[in-house]
């Protein structure tokens, strides 16, 4: 996991401890839960109006609202509010939950432009919350990478049974 923590931190340029700087003050007391539906819905509107067909597509298996509900309960979950996304759909896992996209640098650019500009226009987040919801996000799209290739990276391995010799 450190390995996918320091990827994260090289590919996205956010250091560990700004990506985590989130943990520092409960961003639901502060915010609300109404914050994190308005940034979650905001972000997917925009993702579903997106030009690029390649990057919609990725999507497009899924239905808007309950994106949207997934997104903001893991949000508030995240940031300390309540477990809402555990207790309807279990542990987060990440990298798991996103295995079957091809979550590359391309996909998470694209992601994280949105969720700027869903950011910059959610008018109930403060500046500096921002600033830190942005890092965190910056660090997990690239953690969610560094997954992603972890993962074509083991279905590339040739298998090797109990003699040690690699299997065609």
């Amino acid at each position: 996991m450190s390995t996918l923590q320091h990827k994260a931190s090289e590919w996205s340029g956010v250091p560990t401890a700004d990506a985590f700087a989130i943990d520092e003050t409960n961003l639901f007391d502060k915010l609300g839960l109404q914050a994190f539906v308005n940034l979650s819905t905001n972000f997917y509107n925009r993702v579903y109006d997106d030009e690029e067909e390649w990057f919609r597509s990725i999507f497009a298996s899924s239905v808007k609202e309950q994106a949207i509900q997934n997104q903001y309960e893991f949000f508030v979950q995240r940031m300390g509010g309540p477990p809402l996304f555990s207790q309807r759909r279990g542990h987060p896992a990440l990298i798991a939950r996103h295995r079957p996209f091809p979550v590359t640098h391309q996909a998470a650019e694209r992601w994280l432009h949105h969720m700027q500009q869903a950011l910059d226009s959610t008018s109930d987040i403060d500046d500096d919350s921002k600033i830190k919801m942005m890092n965190f996000f910056r660090h997990t799209a690239y953690f969610l990478v560094a997954g992603d290739e972890l993962k074509n990276q083991n279905q590339q391995v040739p298998c090797k049974h109990a003699t040690g010799k690699q299997q065609p």
